[in-house]
């Protein structure tokens, strides 16, 4: 039986990996939170440049339209110029690397629009009105149009860097669950006893009389720990699964993974893009011929992995002795929710034990990684090309 204090450490190591886990997930979303609301304010400055553009467009066409007082329609073309001005002003404190040329390029176009009004207003003065027409029509409408989809480029811009950042977020948080669920599944392992006394056993098996006729217990033999050994594999094996390069290589460390359970197949089913079904990607223990013809797991299936991939919880199959082997089946989870599951068809009714369970868990763990890693390739698989 492991010491107190080994169990405390243990415990401690367990809540300090869950709690920097979710430490750092605050964080990571506190920033995605001030991105977001940054783009806001840019989106709001970005508007209100482009609808004082649009206003003082509008204000310099009537200049020359028939009926029209120059003298009402000249100062709103001035205002709606100093506002869309002044919102560019205020979009260059907010504006990240990719948009700040776009910003520079609308202020530089939104200047020039002014520079043409204040040419339109001195042939309108000397009188020629064909002159100013020419101009508003051309120059004007030219300028004003390229300040508006610079403006729009921008927000653009701004909008694909917060979808570029929030992805890599994303990837980030799904690794760190990741992570801190494997720590504290091989915490759990290491907590598992290696070794239960049978019910009505006397804690001291055996007594032997000493020399001075004492009742002395034989020297204790430290118990093999089969739950130690899993552990230590279990460690060599979530780090060779970070190192895969591809679904090959990955699937003979699932054959590892499988040798580990005493599982005799393994299987990782993973849901189709549009999440109605389960489809096998990768497989141990499974003739390639077998695998092809196992068809698709509609979402609402009446078994384990349709379970487990609906409820994002381990399911177990129990073994029925000559007719079928026990099953342990662990939810694949990421940021998204669950997206696949990890299947294994377990020997000699090991289902039940603790240990598979806490094992199956750390490899669909680790294989979240490995989706949010390759998400191309799983996706060609699950769809079945």
């Amino acid at each position: 039986m492991r010491s107190a204090a080994f169990r405390l450490t243990t415990g401690a190591a367990a809540w300090l990996a869950i709690g920097v886990a979710a430490l750092l997930l605050v964080r990571s979303e506190q920033a995605v939170a001030r991105r977001t609301e940054t783009l806001r304010a840019f989106d709001r400055h970005a508007r209100e440049a482009s609808d004082a553009l649009a206003e003082a467009r509008v204000a310099q066409e009537a200049y020359v339209a028939a009926g029209q007082g120059i003298d009402f329609w000249m100062p709103k073309a001035a205002a709606g110029a100093a506002a869309a001005a002044a919102a560019l002003d205020a979009l260059r404190p907010v504006a990240g690397p990719s948009s700040a040329a776009a910003v520079e390029q609308a202020a530089q176009s939104t200047a020039e629009f002014g520079s043409i009004d204040k040419r339109v207003r001195e042939y309108l003065k000397s009188g020629q009105q064909l002159m100013a027409g020419d101009v508003v029509f051309s120059e004007g409408l030219e300028a004003a149009a390229t300040a508006r989809r610079q403006i729009e480029d921008a927000r653009q811009a701004e909008h694909q860097a917060l979808d570029a950042a929030v992805g890599a977020a994303r990837k980030q948080e799904a690794a760190l669950l990741a992570a801190a669920a494997a720590v504290a599944a091989l915490a759990v392992l290491m907590l598992v006893p290696a070794a239960r006394r049978r019910a009505g056993e006397p804690l001291e098996t055996s007594l032997s009389l000493g020399t001075a006729g004492m009742m002395v217990a034989p020297p204790a033999q430290p118990p093999a720990s089969a739950a130690s050994d899993a552990i230590k594999a279990a460690a060599v094996l979530a780090t060779d699964v970070g190192r895969v390069r591809d679904l090959d290589e990955l699937t003979r460390v699932l054959g590892r993974a499988g040798d580990l359970m005493d599982a005799s197949g393994v299987m990782v089913w993973m849901g189709a893009p549009a999440g109605s079904e389960l489809r096998p990607v990768l497989a141990h223990g499974y003739s390639p011929e077998m695998v092809a013809r196992i068809p698709a797991v509609p979402r609402s299936a009446d078994n384990a992995a349709a379970a487990a991939y609906r409820s994002g919880t381990l399911q177990i199959v129990l073994s029925r002795p000559g007719i079928s082997a026990g099953a342990v089946v662990a939810p694949i989870l990421t940021v998204d929710g669950c997206v696949g599951a990890l299947s294994a068809e377990i020997r000699h009714g090991g289902e039940t034990s603790e240990t598979t369970q806490a094992l199956a868990a750390i490899f669909a763990a680790q294989l979240a990684n490995v989706v949010a890693q390759a998400p191309a390739d799983v996706e060609r698989r699950a769809a079945g090309q």
